[in-house]
Order: structure tokens, then C-alpha cells, then sequence
């Protein structure tokens, strides 16, 4: 393996729209969401260490789920389990990432991944990842994978590239946001937008100094502290600085400022895994058009739902359509799918009625 590719495993989200199998102390990532014997981390660990050496996987998540990492991933040493004592968004924590890595190795070259994708096709997805990092080792660049749309998704941001270019890697125009749903439509038919998957990938170097030009005031905060990286100060200089970073996203960051970013459009299949709808996309399903993980189901006029359980457990429907049916010890959720948003906003009300111990 190239002893110059590092990996960053983003996996300090909650995950709320899938609760109630999501929580605040143990979120999907850390769950087997499709029933196939492996949690999301553990799948996308995998995925990465085909290419990237188990030791330079750096695992970036909250201090709550330390104990949750070292379990899944017992390859992984404390050291590479890099821990935030607060949320600050994507930034401060890649540059903190990134960082560490040039301290170790000024020649790495790294990818950010979220933990919580499905990606089926490995092989084409370590293609396109190394057809990145050699042009990140040759030039000053800033690349990311972009998705293929298949319909007008109004729920990711999008990415417009250069049209006339031929070349597999495409220069980025600009960053979109999440749009309504007939400028999706527009987006697809001009056939030169992409779905932000959030997964990027340049050297460390590259990035460094993209926060010392776009983001000065941040990159000083954390080039501060360039002497404790990877030694038994950090944790101490981190925990005193960390929380005076700016609450910032990468894409707000750098992205939308940068003039060198190149886009390749993925070759392989891809889910965001967000929702419980995208759950059931991904998903086969039965006669009924029902997705089932880990239950036993007995159906009577019930189609397109999405129905998870105890491994084993009996689950009888009848006469509901299109419905988010999930069973876990405490918490029976039963919910359109058409309205699976709103979750979020139901698990607002389940702490308020019901208190933390529920969320």
C-alpha cells in the first residue's frame, strides 16, 4: 500500500432522522442499518483500508464515542481516533485532521469520508479515489467526488462543473445549494451538475494552505498548536482551543472560495443513508414492495413500508401504506414516510414530553 494515502473517517454526526434507532449516545453509524452483519463504520473502514493503510485511517468523531470506536474498529489505536470537545462543523475539524497528518508525513495525501454511506461497487470507488490523489500529488488542487443525479433532489447541495471539459477530472464552476425542486430540474437538464457527496480528497499540504488564505484567522488557531500535534500535549492544547474555532463547514470554508477544485463524477453506486426513505431505497424488497431489516413480517394489504425490528421479532401489518414502521426496546415508531423530515422535530417533542432518556 502507498504509505502516502491517509484517510479521514468523519463519524460525529447523531444521525436523528433515523431515530428511534439513532441516538445521541450510540447514532447509525455505529448500527447495522441494513441488516448485511457490518455497521457503517465498519463497512467504510473496510472500503478504505483496500487502499489506505490501517494506520493512517484517522477516525474523527465526538469524545462520546471514543469507547464506541475502539469496539467496532479494534484495528484502530487510541491515537487514531481523533476526538473533538465540541461540535464546530467540518472545517475546524479537517484542518485540526489534516494537520496532524502533514506533521506526520508533509507528502500525504488524504481522503474525507463520511462514515454512514453505502457504496457498493469498491473497486470503482478506490478507481476514482486514486485517479484524485495522483493529481493531488502533482498539482495544488482540491478534488471531491461528485454523484451522478438520477432525479431532482432537492435535498443535497449540487456542484456545476466546466461543460467543455472532456477529461475525467472536470474544473468546478461552483458550488450549488440545496435547490427547490425546479431548479433541480433545470440543474439535470443542463447535464453539468453533480450531487455533493461530501467526500474530498487533496494534499495535506494543498489544504493547509488554503486555510492559511481563505480562513487565516482559523489556521492561525490551530498552527498554534503545530508543536503538541501527535505528542502527549495535544490533547491538552485542543481541549483549551478547539472551542475558539469558528463554527464553519468545509464547503463555507474553502470550497466556495477556492478557484482550483476539480470534481470527478463517481463511477460507482452510491446512498447517503440519510433518511429512513433512502434506508428503503437502498434496500430489496418483498412481493409487497415492503423493505424489511431484521424482522419477520406477516403483511395483509401493506405496501411500500419500511419496517425494522429486534432480530427475529414477529412484526403482523394490515392496511398501511407508505409507512415508517420501527420497533426498538422502549420506542415504537410508527410514521409516514411521505413526512420522514419531520422526525427531527418529532424527536424535539419526545425529549420535551418524555425527557433525554428516549433521544
Amino acid at each position: 500500500m502507498n504509505k502516502n494515502y491517509y484517510a479521514v473517517l468523519m463519524a460525529g454526526g447523531v444521525g436523528s432522522r433515523f431515530w428511534p434507532i439513532s441516538t445521541t449516545e450510540n447514532p447509525k453509524q455505529f448500527h447495522d442499518m441494513l441488516g448485511a452483519g457490518q455497521t457503517l463504520i465498519q463497512k467504510t473502514f473496510q472500503r478504505l483500508n483496500k487502499f489506505v493503510p490501517t494506520e493512517n485511517i484517522l477516525i474523527l468523531t465526538n469524545e462520546r464515542y471514543n469507547n464506541l470506536v475502539l469496539e467496532q474498529l479494534p484495528m484502530v489505536k487510541q491515537e487514531q481516533v481523533v476526538l473533538e470537545p465540541a461540535m464546530r462543523n467540518t472545517a475546524p475539524c479537517i484542518l485540526y485532521a489534516a494537520m496532524k497528518i502533514q506533521k506526520m508525513n508533509p507528502n500525504g495525501v488524504m481522503i474525507v469520508a463520511p462514515s454512514d454511506h453505502w457504496i457498493e461497487d469498491e473497486n470503482a470507488f478506490e478507481k476514482d479515489v486514486v485517479e484524485c490523489f495522483d493529481k493531488c500529488e502533482k498539482e495544488d488542487v482540491l478534488c471531491t467526488l461528485g454523484i451522478v443525479p438520477t432525479f431532482p433532489n432537492t435535498g443535497f447541495g449540487y456542484i456545476e462543473f466546466e461543460k467543455t471539459n472532456t477529461s475525467n477530472l472536470k474544473k468546478v464552476h461552483q458550488f450549488r445549494e440545496k435547490p427547490d425542486y425546479e431548479t433541480a430540474k433545470e440543474f439535470m437538464a443542463q447535464g453539468n451538475f453533480l450531487w455533493n457527496a461530501g467526500i474530498f480528497m487533496w494534499s495535506v499540504n494543498s489544504i493547509v494552505k488554503a486555510f492559511q488564505k481563505y480562513q487565516p484567522v482559523q489556521y492561525a488557531l490551530f498552527n498554534s498548536g503545530m508543536a503538541d500535534y501527535n505528542t502527549p500535549n495535544e490533547k491538552e492544547f485542543i481541549k483549551g482551543n478547539y472551542p475558539k474555532a469558528e463554527n464553519i463547514s468545509i464547503d463555507y470554508a474553502i470550497l466556495e472560495q477556492s478557484k482550483s477544485i476539480y470534481v470527478r463524477p463517481a463511477t460507482f453506486d452510491w446512498n447517503d443513508l440519510g433518511t429512513w426513505g433512502s434506508l428503503y431505497d437502498k434496500l430489496d424488497k418483498d412481493i409487497d414492495n415492503n423493505a424489511v431489516v431484521n424482522s419477520q413480517v406477516l403483511s395483509q394489504d401493506a405496501h411500500g413500508n419500511m419496517i425494522r425490528s429486534p432480530k427475529g421479532k414477529i412484526v403482523v401489518v394490515d392496511g398501511i401504506e407508505d409507512y415508517i414502521i420501527v420497533d426498538k426496546e422502549e420506542v415504537l415508531l410508527i410514521y409516514p414516510k411521505s413526512k420522514e423530515q419531520d422526525i427531527k422535530q418529532v424527536l424535539i417533542k419526545v425529549k420535551e414530553k418524555f425527557g433525554d432518556k428516549y433521544a
